[in-house]
């Protein structure tokens, strides 16, 4: 058969003509180069996953490396994310959810999402706007920041950073001098700050095979490896360069450490007993940082504190340690309904934060999900990060015919796909 045969005999024989001018007109339209290129990047990142694509592009590879790795193998930190992405909703349909609620109480205080940025250390090392940009940020978003003892800022800057919003700190106890740490929970009242973490799963610091792999170093160095790795990511090394050194801070210097010699720092010898002295020092919310089981929770809640943060610290310490979300449940089921619960590692979505609602936590806090929004875009990376969470949150509760984040619960969610 011909080809012209071949279309007479098709079923619809399509009629063509030329093209309609203003058609044309109306499809094809050409944008010049944007004016703010750092607006233009982060307005195509649809998710937290794509922001953290914009970081590795745009951040050399020792930094990068240290937020998006864990301990060892990485296990803790793979079974984190899969016991989210395990996760069933069960929605409901033929419900009104024009208008949905995101607001919370979180630590006695409203937070305009159940949200929170975690501490974390080294900050201006991903991004040279650091810990400002996180506070800015998180404050314009209307949820809490936490600045980590090892942040790169002082707490009285970040205070000042953020006057309007809620600020919270992050101890560790200090092995060499405990009277320093102490100092920086008196520096942390007097600055306004209102929420005391104190981290407690550091005996010893965690084997992270990246960062010595990579050779990483605070702050790191310039050698032939990292030069190479510098050469086509020349902001990051132009910000690096021509800002305020990298150190410490609220301990007043600018030290240079191998991060394998920062667990020098934590101390094997902490108890119990410590929480007792710091509520009798604290007269803010103390949150206990690395609780894993349901026993270790009730003993922080019977020493003085007011809740925990269910967390293997984004998988950083003990490798093959408890899954956050899956351990939740039963924290709840111990607690009860008073005491404040709090969880980390794996959370990537707002979808992931209502599910951890949905399980027992008053709120959930996000580490590297903010850090890749800072180094992809510094504080406007971090704002379009907690916009996209919001939006997450709203169109999940939306799609589950929930139109407010305070009556999401077990009823709504399931952990295992397979068993729904």
């Amino acid at each position: 058969m011909s080809i012209k045969s071949a279309r007479k005999n098709r079923l619809a024989p399509l009629t063509r003509q030329f093209p309609d001018r203003q058609m044309l007109k109306d499809f094809i339209k050409l944008e010049g180069l944007p004016v703010d290129r750092r607006a233009h990047r982060l307005e195509r990142a649809q998710d937290i996953w794509d922001l953290r694509e914009i970081a590795r592009r745009r951040t050399p590879k020792g930094p990068f490396d240290y937020v998006d790795g864990a301990a060892e193998r990485e296990l803790s930190l793979g079974r984190a994310r899969q016991a989210y992405d395990d996760v069933v909703f069960h929605p409901q349909v033929l419900r009104d959810v024009s208008d949905v609620n995101l607001t919370r109480s979180v630590c006695g205080s409203e937070v305009s999402m159940p949200l929170a940025i975690a501490p974390t250390g080294f900050t201006r090392m991903m991004h040279s706007e650091g810990e400002i940009a996180g506070v800015r940020a998180a404050h314009a978003a209307g949820i809490p920041f936490s600045l980590s003892t090892m942040g790169t800022e002082t707490i009285e800057r970040v205070a000042e950073a953020g006057p309007d919003g809620r600020t919270w700190f992050q101890l560790y106890l200090w092995k060499e001098d405990r009277e320093t740490s102490f100092s920086l929970v008196d520096r942390a009242a007097r600055a306004g700050f209102d929420t005391l973490l104190v981290t407690v799963d550091t005996p010893v610091a965690g084997a992270r095979h990246r960062d010595a792999r990579n050779g990483m170093s605070f702050p790191p160095r310039l050698t032939p490896k990292t030069f190479l790795n510098a050469s086509y990511r020349p902001e990051w090394w132009i910000n690096f360069l021509t800002t305020a050194p990298l150190g410490f801070t609220n301990f007043g210097g600018t030290p240079s450490h191998s991060l394998a010699t920062i667990g020098d720092m934590f101390d094997p010898s902490l108890d119990i007993s410590e929480l007792t002295w710091l509520r009798s020092h604290w007269d803010g919310h103390l949150i206990v940082k690395g609780i894993q089981t349901p026993e270790d929770a009730e003993r922080a809640v019977e020493a003085g504190a007011d809740g925990i943060v269910l967390s293997n610290h984004g998988g950083r310490q003990l490798d093959r340690a408890p899954v956050p979300l899956l351990m939740l449940p039963k924290v709840r089921e111990r607690l009860g309904e008073e005491a404040t619960i709090l969880i980390d590692t794996g959370i990537m979505s707002g979808a992931d934060a209502v599910a951890a609602v949905a399980l027992g936590a008053d709120a959930a806090l996000i580490g590297r999900a903010y850090l890749y929004g800072l180094m992809a875009g510094g504080a406007e990376g971090v704002a379009r990060g907690l916009s996209i969470f919001r939006a997450e949150m709203q169109r999940t509760l939306q799609l589950m015919g929930i139109p407010d984040i305070n009556s999401v619960g077990r009823d709504h969610v399931g952990l295992d796909w397979r068993a729904a």
